[in-house]
């Protein structure tokens, strides 16, 4: 039972999953991929995502996790059907966690989607949500300078709010109530895009659903942490280490600080 969960992500985006995770499952074992050295993967070829996929769930896979998460939004639309077919354990994805929080929530049924070039185009979110409620307007939209901007840690700046503001003007025309925050990076800057949205629209946070979503399988499966013992969670990045274990940290916080980490650079790519 003490086997660890596996959260793979194209950079530190994932974070937000293991956050989430971390206060939700404090027994759990974490061990955390972030492909930095390749982000972002929204504007790459579906094929090329797929085959990154492969090689990160690969390497996880030594370390025996009772798990696999894939808490990247790109990699969830275009992969996650091909990594469920060459494992064993469970794989789960972000996308209809948060599309099933969005349909629970929204009133007047018209739903706001921002993700990476891949995920929008992939139409993966239009596809949950109208499998939810077929009646669902559904306004999607691609949003390619945030994964950047958070992936250089820069989530509170004039230049961010600049990007979102000019980035969102679009859908700040529109009648939507609800906004899926459709990648797992986008959390990072929630506060700068309530701020441009308004406090009318209720975000919708991918990374909150697929941690609960996480835990009521472990439960089910009767398959979660059972020992007292402090986990000792893995941290993995493919890139430069040091921008990664500052956001980490930052973003982590206290659950960091009070938990034994293992920081690691695997040679895979």
């Amino acid at each position: 039972m003490q086997q660890p969960i596996a959260i793979l992500d194209s950079g530190v985006g994932g974070l937000t999953v293991v956050k989430e995770v971390m206060r939700q499952l404090p027994r759990e074992k974490i061990i955390y991929f972030g492909d930095t050295a390749r982000a972002p993967y929204g504007p790459r070829p579906a094929e090329e995502v797929t085959r990154f996929t492969r090689e990160i769930v690969d390497y996880l896979i030594q370390y025996r996790p009772k798990m696999l998460v894939i808490a990247c939004n790109t990699a969830t639309a275009v992969a996650l059907e091909d990594i469920r077919s060459r494992v064993s354990i469970p794989v789960v994805g972000v996308i209809h966690p948060g599309a099933r929080a969005a349909n629970g929530r929204t009133q007047r049924g018209i739903i706001g989607v921002i993700g990476t070039e891949g995920t929008i185009r992939s139409g993966a979110y239009e596809q949950a949500l109208k499998q939810l409620s077929p009646s669902v307007e559904v306004i999607s939209l691609a949003c390619p300078r945030f994964v950047p901007l958070v992936e250089q840690g820069n989530f509170r700046s004039d230049e961010t709010y600049a990007a979102v503001s000019e980035s969102l003007e679009s859908l700040k025309q529109r009648k939507l109530d609800t906004l899926i925050l459709g990648c797992t990076h986008y959390p990072f800057l929630a506060e700068t895009i309530a701020e441009v949205m308004g406090k009318e629209i209720t975000l919708i946070s991918s990374a909150d659903e697929t941690a609960r979503e996480i835990s009521t399988i472990l439960y089910d499966r009767n398959r979660m942490a059972r020992s007292d013992d402090q986990p000792v969670h893995q941290f993995f990045c493919s890139g430069e280490p040091r921008m990664f274990k500052s956001i980490t940290q930052q973003w982590l916080g206290e659950q960091i600080e009070l938990t034994p980490v293992v920081w690691q650079v695997p040679n895979i790519v």
